[in-house]
């Protein structure tokens, strides 16, 4: 499975990004998807899973501002930030899992998202 990710960028506090993450190979095999980030001198934050069957999880910090969704046909993965924060500023990747949430054994590259304050 690959993924790549795109739509990060430069967004002023209280702006709007989408992000997206396209998947291609052996796509059936995937069970799960997520949305991870990773600000410099930070640890990775898990911020957003979705499951097969639709269930969503969300991280605390984004929780009633980001959505995840997914477009199985298109074999998408998207991620819709808005109210975005200074801190939001972060090295975001999606992830699949063969296996179940919380489990990724497929990583994209990444895209900046930058929030300027």
């Amino acid at each position: 499975v690959r993924l790549v990710e795109s739509g990060g960028g430069l967004v002023q506090a209280g702006g709007s990004l989408r992000l997206s993450c396209a998947a291609s190979g052996s796509i059936d095999d995937i069970v799960a998807m997520a949305w991870y980030r990773q600000a410099s001198g930070k640890e990775r934050e898990s911020i957003a899973a979705i499951s097969n069957d639709g269930n969503t999880f969300y991280a605390d910090s984004v929780k009633g501002r980001f959505t995840i969704s997914r477009d199985n046909v298109k074999n998408m993965l998207y991620l819709q930030m808005n109210s975005l924060k200074p801190e939001d500023t972060a090295m975001y990747r999606c992830a699949a899992s063969r296996f179940h949430l919380g489990e990724y054994d497929y990583w994209g590259q990444g895209t900046q998202v930058t929030v300027s304050s």
